[in-house]
């Protein structure tokens, strides 16, 4: 199999990654050539770029054949067989090793222009380069993605030798690999246009995907006589606000509501999460159950996302999800759709008949109660709506899988219901 160029190849590999899309991952680019692949991966996944840099330790006499490889964070890897067939000595290992490190510490400033490194805690990562010979490198970069945190790791590459495959699958979680041609001489052979990738080609993609990443905002909304703390993260070119109306005991910091939050960013939706309470109003449990206060503040916070200028909608939790409906039964508000996960729609009271946008419902098949409490609401319902059952799931969809399908749903349910925009 051969490929026209890096751009050709990342275009392929990105077809064979689709199905980590609604993962939430990070693409990570081993530079130079890699991060040419890795952007084309990038864009098609809609997932944030970063540089994962990694240096080769070349036998001194031989420079192109590599005995282990150097990465960010202290990772080492060597390979035994290759230094005792080159006869590299101990002392050649200290020589090689510190000459990359200084390589590694100038290339990471210079292809982030000064930017730290994205956060990889807890994320999906793709680890990508142009094609894989020995594998010392590829091995590296999957230690360092799983030093600074990653939850998974997926080496994927173009092509690769057939001898580094056992190598690769056991440091990544998964491997990706288009071809492992059973005669394997350089990367180089496969490809039509294997020119030298330029530092500067990488820094300008780099810059590029930085530029088209969501931003975001820590901010203030000041509404019925009190300030909320929020999150605000608007794509570019976002094509509506999505504000989160938090339950029982959550806030904006709540790892699945920024769960949710971040898989609607990569679809060009922006979100506000912020807390409908104060902390000090916090410590009273009956204002975590006064949704006529928390459609209040939700109000006034809605009034503040129209800055924005882009259709509203609401997504709400628990307690949360009353709150939503209820604001969304003002007469005069324009919300374009109501998501409501494990929601307490029963709470809403008389006003859940007023409401006009297009309502979804998602309750955990194993939320016996409020599945119950959710059919009942539904049927009470007088707008376009829906009540979907996720199977297996409790009330806060902690099982494997639950929440990304909750955060598909919710992509699909907000992208579905926006406004026709105006033709010209």
């Amino acid at each position: 199999m051969h490929f026209t160029d890096r751009a050709d190849a990342g275009r392929q590999l990105a077809g064979r990654l689709r199905h980590l899309e609604d993962h939430n991952p990070v693409v990570l680019g081993l530079p130079r050539g890699g991060v040419v692949v890795a952007y084309e991966v990038a864009q098609a996944l809609h997932a944030p770029l970063d540089v994962i840099v990694v240096r080769k330790l070349g036998v001194p006499y031989h420079r192109e054949l590599g005995f282990g490889a150097i990465g960010e964070g202290g990772a080492r890897v060597l390979s035994d067989d290759i230094v005792q067939m080159s006869h590299v000595s101990p002392d050649d290992i200290d020589t090689v090793e510190r000459h990359e490190e200084a390589e590694l510490s100038r290339q990471a400033h210079r292809f982030r222009d000064g930017r730290p490194g994205t956060e990889l805690a807890g994320r999906t990562v793709l680890v990508v380069d142009d094609g894989v010979a020995t594998g010392a490198t590829a091995l590296a970069a999957c230690a360092v993605a799983r030093t600074r945190g990653a939850a998974r790791v997926v080496l994927a590459v173009p092509v690769a030798a057939p001898q580094a495959m056992p190598a690769l699958r056991t440091a990544a979680d998964d491997v990706v690999c288009l071809s492992v041609p059973p005669v394997f001489f350089a990367v180089g052979e496969w490809y039509h246009d294997f020119s030298q990738t330029q530092d500067d080609e990488v820094s300008g993609l780099l810059k590029q995907a930085v530029a088209r990443s969501p931003r975001t905002t820590d901010v203030e909304v000041e509404t019925a006589g009190v300030r909320l703390a929020g999150t605000l993260t608007m794509p570019a070119d976002a094509r509506a606000v999505v504000v989160f109306a938090h339950g029982t005991g959550s806030g904006r910091h709540s790892p699945r509501n920024r769960a949710v939050a971040a898989a609607l960013n990569q679809t060009g939706l922006g979100t506000l999460l912020f807390d409908l309470l104060t902390p000090a109003e916090e410590t009273d449990r009956a204002n975590v159950f006064d949704v006529e206060l928390l459609a209040e503040r939700l109000t006034g916070v809605t009034r503040w996302a129209r800055r924005e200028n882009l259709p509203v909608a609401y997504f709400g939790a628990s307690t949360g999800a009353a709150a939503a409906l209820r604001a969304a039964a003002d007469p005069e508000a324009e919300v374009s759709s109501v998501v409501s996960r494990g929601g307490r729609p029963d709470l809403t009271g008389p006003g859940l008949r007023t409401v006009r946008a297009p309502t979804l419902l998602i309750v955990g098949g194993r939320d016996d109660a409020v599945l119950e409490l959710n059919r009942r609401a539904q049927a009470e319902l007088t707008c376009p709506s829906l009540l979907h059952v996720v199977p297996g799931a409790t009330h806060l969809f902690e099982e494997p899988g639950a929440l990304d399908e909750v955060a598909h749903l919710a992509r699909d349910w907000f992208s579905g219901h926006l406004p026709a925009t105006p033709g010209p």
